[in-house]
């Protein structure tokens, strides 16, 4: 199954004087797709989206650093870490990763959004080792039992939403903001467009030919799609979820364990790949990745392929797989 992304600013057209728009990467890289109980083959759960020159971690599980590093990813280019709950494989790495970029020399500001007790947590850690910071840390408390706004500006917005888990937990859906329309190709060849033409149609002013006859603004260009993240785990089967992440271009959902293990998923507030898959389809997404599964698996095809029986568009995440939304 193919993800694919086009690349945004403005392009030449081979051969031409005239110039397209193309559109903003927007990745996720999985570091790791694992549950709680440590695996030589799987690491648990932190996430890197990727949105144009900007970073984002999420979650932080141990080693995550270790795996940014092999990746050749730097700490120092992290704008925000987002945690969604206070379970050790979500978040235990994180206090490696400040120190780390403490180290190294870091100036520029973190924020970190997550459960209040977190703030505790990392205060406490920090005061033992003595540690001052040589950068500014901004914590960012998530409300409970209610969906909220966690940031926004003129390239995304991120909304954190409660999941059904043993301890509060959200999940976090990142939209891409409206950007200025595309120009239609045929337009562009049909009236032999300027760059100075192109820029006034990107404005929304309207075409003036040459006779004085006007061409709309609107008949020129075509809007953009608004791409869209959610990220959902730890939970239990929970419809609001669905209402949440609701058309997202592509929904990562947890999938601890097989179809045939339901009664455990329920008893330790996880979820199956059936339940990840019932989600997607409730929801209409367009794309589904599963992951979070329990060390007993080492074939993850066959849980892929569980999911796919529901929701076709479905495929399990794995340790440095990246995608990269259309």
């Amino acid at each position: 199954m193919a993800f694919f992304v086009l690349i945004s600013a403005f392009a030449p057209v081979a051969g031409k004087n005239h110039y397209f728009s193309v559109m903003i990467p927007f990745q996720i890289t999985f570091l790791g797709s694992g549950s709680a109980i440590p695996s030589l083959h799987r690491a648990a759960t932190s996430q890197l989206l990727r949105y144009d020159n900007r970073t984002i971690l999420i979650d932080c599980a141990e080693g995550t650093q270790l795996i940014m590093q092999r990746m050749h990813i730097s700490p120092v280019k992290l704008e925000k870490i987002l945690i969604s709950h206070l379970h050790g494989d979500h978040y235990f790495g994180l206090i490696g990763l400040i120190n780390t970029m403490h180290l190294i020399g870091r100036t520029t500001p973190l924020s970190i959004y997550g459960p209040a007790a977190l703030y505790n947590i990392l205060t406490v850690q920090l005061e033992a080792a003595e540690t001052v910071l040589r950068f500014p840390l901004h914590f960012h408390p998530i409300a409970l039992h209610e969906n909220q706004l966690l940031f926004a500006d003129e390239q995304l917005k991120c909304h954190a939403f409660p999941v059904k888990h043993r301890i509060p937990a959200w999940g976090f859906r990142f939209d891409e903001q409206p950007g200025t329309p595309n120009i239609k190709e045929e337009c562009i060849q049909q009236y032999d467009l300027s760059i100075e033409q192109i820029r006034n149609i990107k404005q929304g002013r309207d075409l003036i030919l040459p006779d004085g006859s006007i061409v709309p603004n609107d008949s020129l260009v075509s809007a953009n799609k608004e791409r869209s993240y959610a990220f959902c785990t730890d939970t239990a089967f929970h419809p609001p979820i669905a209402e949440a992440v609701k058309g997202v271009s592509l929904l990562y959902h947890e999938a601890t364990f097989a179809s045939n293990l339901q009664a455990e998923a329920e008893a330790t507030w996880h979820s199956t790949t059936a339940d990840a898959a019932r989600i997607a389809t409730m929801a209409a997404v367009e794309k589904l990745v599963i992951g979070h599964f329990s060390s007993r698996y080492k074939d993850l095809d066959v849980l892929a392929e569980e999911a796919r029986t529901l929701f076709h568009e479905s495929m399990a995440a794995y340790d440095g797989l990246t995608i990269s939304l259309e």
